[in-house]
């Protein structure tokens, strides 16, 4: 009978065969989820692909590429209650989509939920699993997981009414790292957000890509993130840490001056999350320092 309880969000840009690949997996699912797909502007063909190959799909083409955006704009052609993200190349394994339905359907202010992240073709833990299964991050008794600060998008199942109201990703960060921010935002606003062992998403990491590219902009939107929503004294400290930690080379250089071009953006949003808040996440400050699963490089 299918779940009608989620639907599925996938953004791709220039990611013809994986997109497909991707597709084919999520309309095998028992779940039966309606999938959007956001195609952020690609010129190989893609979108008329789907839409040849995979009628059921909704599919949205952009005329440019508008990064983590292309989800808001997914979300907002979805009725169901809850949401789940999927890259291009990700998938969820059959269950996962009802079983995060039923924890959300439990715990009306849990907003999100990030699934075990399996490699593939290994089949190994993505690294950064550990540091979900483990975080320090407090939260209260009823979680049904462990409590997080943020999350990965492609990886996550949502509570569509948190996502709204939160105003999902922001146009100003594009793609790379926006979830922290918007986790943030979602904590602030008296939502939950836990790491779920049973769910399970499963990912074959794209040859197309452009490492070099991510980073820069990655480290821009850190920085930006940082002194968008740190108090100034943990703002001080994540820039120095970052300065002394990131390579020392164009691209890191590039990303800074990026962040610097938006000073005047930056300072006319800043809005340092409360102290509660800060007090949870600032935990978070010693795993990002020791992690082995989080470095700019490219």
């Amino acid at each position: 009978m299918g779940d009608p309880r989620v639907g599925v969000v996938v953004i791709t840009w220039q990611r013809r065969d994986e997109a497909l690949a991707c597709l084919e997996r999520l309309l095998e699912l028992p779940e039966q989820p309606h999938v959007v797909l956001v195609d952020n502007g690609s010129t190989d063909g893609t979108a008329d692909a789907v839409r040849e190959q995979f009628p059921a799909v909704e599919v949205v083409a952009l005329g440019e590429n508008l990064g983590a955006v292309g989800r808001n704009i997914g979300v907002r052609r979805l009725r169901t209650p809850y949401v789940a993200f999927c890259d291009d190349d990700t998938w969820w394994s059959p269950g996962a989509l009802t079983r995060a339905a039923d924890v959300l359907d439990e715990h009306p202010r849990l907003g999100l939920v990030n699934a075990r992240i399996v490699v593939e073709p290994s089949g190994a833990e993505d690294p950064i699993v550990a540091e979900l299964r483990d975080s320090p991050v407090p939260g209260p008794e009823w979680l049904p997981g462990p409590a997080l600060g943020s999350f990965l998008a492609g990886a996550s199942v949502l509570r569509r009414e948190a996502f709204e109201a939160a105003g999902g990703f922001s146009e100003r960060l594009w793609l790379g790292g926006e979830e922290e921010l918007l986790a943030t935002d979602l904590l602030t606003a008296g939502w939950e957000l836990c790491y779920l062992e049973e769910l399970t998403v499963h990912h074959r990491a794209s040859r197309l890509r452009d490492a070099t590219h991510r980073r820069r902009v990655g480290l821009r939107n850190t920085l930006w993130f940082t002194w968008l929503r740190r108090p100034a004294g943990a703002a001080v400290r994540r820039t120095l840490f970052l300065a002394r930690t990131v390579p020392r080379d164009r691209t890191s250089l590039l990303g800074a001056v990026d962040a610097v071009r938006g000073l005047s953006w930056l300072l006319a949003h800043r809005r340092p999350r409360p102290a509660v808040v800060e007090a949870r996440l600032g935990v978070l400050d010693e795993t990002q320092r020791r992690s082995t699963a989080r470095r700019y490089v490219g």
